[in-house]
């Protein structure tokens, strides 16, 4: 078996690539190899010759098989999905957060410490110190709505 042979490069490259499936699971792969082995077949029964022709006809079996089976191939292999929360905002709401930059008094503007990240953040008017820890309450823009927790003995 001579790997010169375009014949056997499609084969087995479209032989690789499904049996990478089971290591690269979600039906991609496996319809990708397909298509190869669909190449292979052509570039054997003399329907195409040549790299040009060989690319362009497993670009176009890729898609029709893609578009074709993909819901069929991801039902049978499986993969993973997972479906976050997308709306930021829930995941902020009353986090708790310690202020950098002394906030207030009015609209002034500070800094907060939450999550791992420095936010600019707006008060409730009356001024908080630094190193006080606040609750957020809003987002405000690119920064937060804060208030002063209280603690409560």
């Amino acid at each position: 078996m001579e790997l010169s042979n375009p014949i056997t490069v499609w084969l087995v490259l479209g032989l690789l690539l499904m049996i990478s499936e089971i290591i690269v699971p979600g039906g991609i792969v496996i319809l990708l190899g397909a298509a190869c082995i669909i190449v292979a077949s052509s570039l054997a029964l003399g329907i195409i010759d040549g790299f040009v022709q060989s690319m362009t006809l497993w670009f176009m079996a890729s898609m029709v098989l893609l578009l074709s089976f993909r819901h069929v191939t991801q039902r049978l292999v499986g993969g993973d999905a997972h479906v976050a929360n997308t709306d930021e905002e829930v995941d902020l709401y009353n986090q708790v957060a310690t202020v950098k930059e002394a906030i207030g008094p009015g609209q002034q503007t500070g800094r907060i410490h939450c999550l791992g990240s420095d936010w600019t953040a707006l008060g409730d008017g009356t001024e908080i110190k630094v190193g006080t820890k606040v609750r957020i309450i809003c987002r405000d823009n690119i920064g937060f709505v804060v208030e002063p927790i209280i603690d409560s003995v």
